[in-house]
């Protein structure tokens, strides 16, 4: 933490000068492609379904209203939904800079309150938003890496080269035995026989480590038991149409070639659902909101957020998330 006063916040200010030319190089960048910035709600009536995020819940209490009209809102953990509505209505391409909420771990590279890039481009498919998003990083990182190691991965090929097991086909057995031999005993008792936690887990531990040696690593075609809000892909139905980013093996941001069909998607609400009901989590309503949307009709996009606190991390070099945050939560 900062040695400035409990008042004072913890980045300094030539970081904070960072961050203010990095909003403004950002959008300069999406204003050249004629892409609309847009602004949505941080509170809203619905929340995601993954089983891995957890929400801010508030209740809203209108004045002078009794209890019946009391309801519970939500600190979105991303715009995504309400940005589809956009997109439904006819907007065409779309950006947003805004907060989002995940009322989870405070870490070296997490705080609850972190700042979000999403946008959607209409017409594009994955490897077009692939393209688009390494130009963005690429303007964004140059300045202070004048040679950029970019490189981009096949997750099926890679989960096996380093964890020894096909993510797609090796049964629960099999993936305890590959996890046991690299030195996670405990994995077993831990995922129990859910693949995607058996998968998010081996990958964290066994893979995201060796992509430090890159600056940025894009990884595609996931297996299908991982889809977020991506598209089956349409000549092999085992991965869906869906891109992680990663600078010096951090995370960075998630993107899709978006899901259209209301009927998958409410399908896929009622598995996460399904998924926090088994392990006795909070069960959420499905967004009919969003669905009506996609009944609508949703056009042919493709989507990415990238986390703006990680990627100035990454233009800085700083080690840790309030290096580059005005008042993390300990300040808040």
């Amino acid at each position: 933490m900062s040695s400035s006063p409990d008042w004072g916040p913890t980045a300094t200010p030539d970081v904070l000068r960072a961050r203010a030319e990095m909003l403004r190089e950002i959008r300069g960048f999406f204003a050249e492609r004629n892409v609309l910035e847009v602004e949505t709600p941080l509170l809203a009536a619905h929340s995601v379904t993954e089983p891995h995020l957890v929400p801010f819940e508030t209740l809203f209490r209108p004045a002078g209203g009794g209890t019946g009209l009391q309801r519970p809102l939500f600190l979105q953990t991303s715009p995504e939904f309400a940005m589809k509505r956009l997109l439904a209505s006819g907007l065409g391409s779309i950006y947003q800079i805004c907060k989002a909420f995940r009322n989870e771990e405070r870490g070296r590279l997490h705080n609850p309150e972190f700042t979000l890039l999403e946008w959607y481009r209409v017409g594009f498919g994955l490897n077009k938003l692939i393209r688009e998003t390494e130009d963005l990083l690429h303007s964004l990182l140059t300045p202070s890496r004048p040679t950029i190691r970019s490189v981009c991965f096949d997750y099926c090929s890679l989960f096996e080269q380093q964890v020894g097991a096909d993510p797609v086909t090796a049964d629960f057995s099999a993936l305890a035995r590959a996890a046991e031999r690299l030195g996670y005993p405990e994995a077993a008792a831990l995922c129990a026989e859910a693949r995607p936690v058996w998968l998010d887990f081996l990958f964290s531990q066994c893979v995201q480590p060796r992509l430090a040696d890159w600056d940025l690593v894009f990884v595609t075609g996931f297996p299908a038991c991982l889809p977020s809000l991506a598209r089956t892909h349409p000549d092999n139905p085992a991965i869906v149409e869906r891109v992680e980013v990663f600078i010096d093996g951090i995370e960075l941001g998630n993107g899709f070639h978006e899901l259209a069909d209301p009927a998958e998607q409410a399908h896929r609400f009622e598995q996460d659902i399904a998924t926090r009901r088994a392990l006795g989590l909070h069960e959420p309503e499905e967004d009919k909101r969003l669905l009506a949307a996609l009944e609508a009709g949703l056009p042919d996009c493709s989507g990415i957020a990238i986390g703006l606190d990680r990627l100035l991390m990454g233009i800085l070099t700083a080690s840790r998330i309030e290096d580059v945050l005005a008042f993390p939560v300990e300040r808040a």
